[in-house]
């Protein structure tokens, strides 16, 4: 396991207004249902905090989602928590493709400052 000064060392600040990748990941929340389409996205902002600490890395979420595709709630089930806030927050804006019933759909949503 690294040591987390040298990590601390060799951290790169990031200038602000650097772009961020994105990379957003559905998982099947269950073996018997499929993962219903996003149909409206938004991609969650980087915090200002986590430039300057040049924070990258994946969050989990759970989203609940109404029949009408709606997200009823967010929860986080990994991922460092400036980065999780902003990651719940846009997830709590997207469109599910209307469905039969609520479903629990996993989301992973990576940062990464561009390269």
């Amino acid at each position: 396991m690294p040591d987390p000064l040298s990590m601390r060392r060799n951290r790169k600040r990031l200038p602000m207004g650097m772009p961020l990748l994105l990379f957003v990941t559905l998982l099947t929340a269950q073996e018997s249902h499929l993962a219903r389409a996003i149909v409206q996205q938004s991609s969650p902002a980087y915090p200002a905090i986590a430039r300057n600490m040049a924070l990258e890395g994946t969050v989990r979420l759970e989203a609940v989602v109404s029949p009408d595709g709606t997200v009823k709630s967010v929860a986080v089930k990994g991922g460092h928590p400036v980065l999780a806030q902003a990651a719940a927050r846009a997830v709590k804006l997207w469109k599910w493709e209307p469905g039969p019933r609520e479903s629990q759909e996993l989301v992973q949503v990576r940062f990464a400052p561009e390269q």
